[in-house]
C-alpha cells in the first residue's frame, strides 16, 4: 500500500513575526483580564478579556498548517491534531508560482496567526482557498469549481509529484 509523500510547510519570516506579535497581544490581553481591577470578577469581562483571546489563540494554533501529504488520490493538509482531505480526482492543473498570492484580499480567514488560511481573492487567481505558511513557495491547484494555494517546502517537487499522480 502506498503511504504517500510528505512535504513540510515552512514558515516565512513574516508569519513568524505576526504569530509572535499576535500571540503576545492575545496573551497580554488575557493576562490583563485576569489581573486588572475590580472588573476581573465580572463574567462578561472574563469572557471578553480572557476566554475570547485564549480561544482565538488556541483555535488558530489548531488550524495551523504543519505540512502536506500526497497519496495516489488525495492531498491531506496536515493540521495540529488532524488532516483536511482534498480529493485530487478532478484536478485540472498544478503549477508553482511564487507570486500567486501577491496583492490578495482576504475575504474570510486567518492572515497570519500560525498560518495563512481561508478564502482570498486577487486578479491573478480570482477567488481561491489558501493553506499557506510561506507565500513565496506557492503552488496553485486548479479544480473545475475551485482554486487552492499551498506552500510546500519544495514547490517544484510537489508539482512533479502531483502531475505524476494525474497520469496514474
Amino acid at each position: 500500500m502506498y503511504t504517500g509523500t510528505v512535504f513540510n510547510a515552512p514558515w516565512d519570516k513574516s508569519l513568524i513575526f505576526s504569530t509572535m506579535l499576535f500571540s503576545s497581544i492575545l496573551l497580554g490581553v488575557a493576562l490583563i483580564g485576569l489581573l486588572v481591577g475590580e472588573e476581573r470578577n465580572n463574567f462578561f469581562w472574563l469572557l471578553a478579556m480572557v476566554v475570547l483571546p485564549l480561544a482565538i489563540l488556541i483555535a488558530s494554533a489548531l488550524f495551523g498548517v504543519r505540512g502536506y501529504k500526497l497519496t495516489n488520490d488525495a492531498l491531506y493538509i496536515q493540521r495540529f491534531g488532524w488532516n483536511s482531505k482534498i480529493p485530487l480526482t478532478q484536478l485540472i492543473n498544478a503549477e508553482s508560482n511564487p507570486h500567486a498570492m501577491d496583492n490578495s484580499l482576504r475575504t474570510w480567514g486567518n492572515g497570519g496567526l500560525f498560518a495563512i488560511t481561508g478564502r482570498f481573492r486577487n486578479d491573478r487567481l480570482g477567488s481561491y482557498q489558501a493553506y499557506a505558511t510561506d507565500p513565496l513557495r506557492s503552488v496553485i491547484l486548479r479544480f473545475p469549481q475551485r482554486t487552492i494555494v499551498l506552500t510546500p517546502d519544495n514547490p517544484e517537487q510537489f508539482v512533479r509529484e502531483v502531475r505524476s499522480r494525474q497520469m496514474m
